[in-house]
């Protein structure tokens, strides 16, 4: 990797002389876990060591002045920048005057000029002949630390103990699950699965899910607790958790997150419904191809949920923007094959800063040019996005007898786990499957149900919130189904369930 040799060699020198080093990450899952990789291992090898987390709402993303004036004051030599600081180019210029050196690990998309920094790890560089280029920002960190480990001859054993926290970083960063990433989320879920972090353990517990863990569990019960605390009160407490030596130490700061992401929760469907209100009573909002949207009361650390969310109800690219200090913020995401990334770059001279990556990315702008984004924006989708990307399909892989899903089969399909963006688990169809017994409503909207052919065996079945759906399903009517197959434990019971994505009543 580019500058790998320079970021380790000034790590070495930093340890030999004793200097104070900063290790500096984002408030997010991919930021958090970052930092705990990094402070952990080095914290073995040199104690004069810190982290810091900035603050989302006093800071901003990305590296800021503040962190850099606490080095200084504070006689920090070197900052290690994780998950952030490749289009930093001001920010290391100033820190360059006050005698504070970077080392800068981040895997997102550079600009035109890289910022003068000891070191910039980044594959994404164009100079960067790195054979894999799409590592998580903990997997950039990972690397720094594993090159570390292979120079100075220490055993893999001491870098392999952070897969669990590397895993964690690739599902709920959704970076493809190929290549190099596939590797260690194997590994990582291996490990997540036998022998966990005391934190992770800790959180698995807090979550209600403690055993067989795979990727989307990752993304839907550990990632919001993680991210909770940086949305809601204060990322260190997510970093806290993950480092703490102790079960007691881990468990206060686990229930703490758990208390922050129930908090989370309640933020987030009140701002969905209000954003959901002011496109729904707007004709111009709902015949556009974009989202826009702002309140200057939302609270800045669910909107990137909030922005999902509304991209789920209107499959289109979606912004959804609030204010803060005396600025702007927003959070954006796109639909399957839609570069949003470049999207923005169409909109730069509006944008104070912004980054992020092809499907999702944060923006801050003056409070006087909402409006002219929201416009520019929706001319810069218009004329660059296909009638194709507008419509949310499913794609099918293959269509399947209900006889043929049988557990030989689903152990040969799980050999291509884990699953995950660029890796998705294989849909299938089938034409002409009859409910067995009753189907029903569970939690807020999702179908239970059972189905079957005449030559298989019945098949539990789970369709999320496809509880509208429920009026057309009748015993005695055939239906086409698409669906994954997963395994579904229960009380220790292992059976192969459907997950449905899509039903289809036959005319």
């Amino acid at each position: 990797m580019a500058d790998m040799e320079k970021a380790v060699n000034r790590i070495e020198a930093a340890i030999n002389s004793g200097e104070k080093v900063m290790i500096y990450g984002d408030y997010d899952v991919d930021g958090t876990t970052a930092v705990v990789v990094v402070y952990s291992f080095f914290k073995k090898h040199h104690p004069n060591i810190e982290y810091y987390i900035p603050d989302r709402y006093l800071e901003g993303y990305g590296i800021s002045t503040q962190g850099i004036d606490y080095a200084a004051a504070n006689g920090f030599a070197l900052i290690i920048a994780l998950d952030c600081g490749i289009k930093s180019v001001d920010k290391i210029a100033y820190a360059n005057t006050l005698g504070v050196d970077f080392i800068i690990c981040d895997h997102h998309t550079p600009g035109a000029q890289l910022p003068t920094a000891v070191a910039v790890l980044d594959p994404k560089r164009a100079d960067c002949s790195y054979p894999f280029k799409e590592l998580s920002g903990c997997g950039i960190g990972f690397k720094l630390v594993q090159a570390f480990a292979e120079k100075n001859g220490l055993p893999f054993e001491d870098v392999r103990c952070y897969f669990d926290l590397v895993a964690v970083s690739i599902a709920c960063d959704i970076v493809p699950i190929v290549g190099e990433n596939r590797v260690l989320a194997y590994f990582g879920l291996l490990k997540l699965n036998t022998d966990p972090c005391i934190g992770l353990k800790t959180l698995m517990g807090v979550a209600g899910k403690t055993i067989n863990y795979t990727i989307s569990d990752i993304v839907f019960l550990l990632g919001p607790r993680i991210n909770a605390a940086g949305r809601i009160d204060d990322a260190k407490h997510a970093v806290e958790l993950l480092i703490a030596s102790t079960e007691d130490a881990a468990q206060i700061k686990g229930d703490l997150i758990n208390i922050k992401n129930t908090e989370r929760k309640g933020h987030d469907l009140q701002i969905t419904d209000e954003a959901l209100g002011m496109i729904a009573g707007d004709e111009v909002l709902i015949n556009r191809k974009s989202t826009v949207v702002f309140n200057e009361n939302w609270h800045k650390g669910v909107i990137g949920i909030v922005a999902s969310r509304l991209t789920e109800k209107y499959y289109r690219p979606t912004v959804v923007l609030t204010r803060s200090n005396g600025h702007v913020a927003g959070s954006a995401r796109s639909v399957l094959g839609y570069d949003l990334y470049e999207a923005l770059c169409g909109c730069s001279d509006l944008l104070i800063q912004f980054g992020g990556h092809k499907y999702a990315a944060g923006l801050t702008m003056h409070p006087d040019n909402v409006e002219a984004f929201a416009d520019r924006f929706e001319e810069v989708v218009s004329a660059s996005i296909t009638a194709e990307q507008l419509v949310q399909q499913i794609q099918i892989d293959a269509e399947l007898r209900l006889s043929q899903v049988e557990p030989k089969f689903f152990r040969i399909l799980n050999q291509f786990a884990p699953f995950g963006p660029e890796n998705m688990s294989p849909v299938f169809l089938t034409k002409n499957v009859y409910v067995s017994g009753n189907a029903g409503l569970v939690g807020t909207n999702h179908i239970k149900m059972k189905v079957m052919q005449e030559d298989s065996a019945v098949f539990d079945c789970i369709a999320f919130g496809q509880g509208e759906q429920l009026e057309q399903i009748k015993k005695d009517v055939p239906l086409d189904i698409c669906y994954t197959i997963e395994e579904n434990i229960w009380r220790e019971r292992r059976s192969i369930q459907l997950n449905i994505r899509g039903i289809r009543l036959q005319s």
